[in-house]
């Protein structure tokens, strides 16, 4: 058994496991402690508890100690600095004349190492760059490239739905996303519509996934034959997922007729997954670029 406190460092971020030490922790706490990065701000999200380890793993580095108000202000004075740091980047980048967009700059706790992230469409030679922040700063200096959807999650912003991106305000992880999900959900295809600010294909996509896939198994295709209650055979016009019900054409004295019919009430062969999933080929053309390939992000791994 061991004893463990997670921790996180970024609104929305990824949460880190630590030894809570001697120190009797609550959630919320503020905390010091030591990361591979260098000493670090952060909040108590998950109280000590105690979890099985196996011995195979490295041992969880400790808390340095509980937050101060002093602690509090340092964490002020670096964000100014890096406002700071961030125009003087810029300016740096605009005169060696690099294609990178920066996003953000952000110091450790301690001011021992000063990182900017940025992205760009391929490989940038930012040596030149690096030596003239160093002879600026006088601290190490990282840059680190990431994807679009490290930038929205850093940026942040407002969705199409009118609220806070959901990679900013909750998501600690990205899941992979995929246009089987759009098409599974009976969405446009338009890739305007579906994808969100980073231009990949939105992460609510993922939410009601499950629940589509369950709810569609219970359904017909349309086009497919069917018996209805009354012993009608007839071919399915329209369904709605969600109210489970389904509109069918039905030939009765020479004339057809659409009648509809709760879901259940029908008989019908299901439909097979890969059937529902599969794409045309001019619809995989037209949105394959914003297929999300389930990358990983490349902000770095504090642990």
């Amino acid at each position: 058994m061991a004893k463990i406190v997670g921790v996180r460092f970024r609104s929305a971020g990824k949460i880190y496991y630590f030894n809570p030490g001697k120190y009797q922790i609550t959630t919320g706490t503020h905390v010091i402690v030591e990361t591979a990065r260098g000493v670090e701000y952060g909040t108590v999200l998950i109280p000590p508890r105690e979890v099985e380890r196996d011995g195979g793993g490295q041992p969880l580095k400790s808390i340095i100690r509980v937050a101060t108000e002093e602690d509090a202000k340092t964490v002020e004075k670096n964000r100014e600095k890096e406002r700071e740091a961030y125009k003087i980047c810029q300016e740096k980048i605009a005169k060696h004349k690099l294609d990178m967009k920066l996003v953000e700059a952000e110091y450790t706790f301690d001011r021992n190492k000063l990182l900017f992230y940025f992205t760009a469409d391929g490989r940038i030679d930012f040596r030149e760059l690096v030596k003239d922040l160093a002879a600026i700063f006088r601290t190490r200096i990282e840059l680190r490239q990431i994807g679009v959807r490290d930038e929205a999650k850093m940026v942040g912003g407002i969705g199409i739905c009118g609220r806070e991106l959901c990679c900013k305000a909750y998501l600690s992880e990205f899941a992979p996303v995929s246009i089987k999900m759009a098409k599974e959900q009976n969405l446009s295809l338009n890739p305007t519509k579906i994808s969100g600010a980073c231009g990949r294909l939105m992460c609510c996509l993922k939410n009601e996934e499950e629940t589509y896939e369950y709810l569609n198994s219970r359904l017909p295709n349309v086009g497919d034959t069917v018996t209805t209650p009354d012993g009608l055979k007839g071919e399915v016009q329209n369904v709605s997922v969600l109210r489970q019900l389904v509109k069918v054409i039905v030939e009765m004295d020479d004339e057809k007729e659409i009648r509809e019919y709760k879901a259940d009430e029908l008989k019908f062969k299901p439909r097979r997954k890969k059937d529902r999933n599969k794409l045309s080929a001019a619809e995989m053309k037209e949105l394959s670029v914003l297929e999300d390939k389930g990358e990983k992000s490349k902000i770095e791994d504090r642990k």
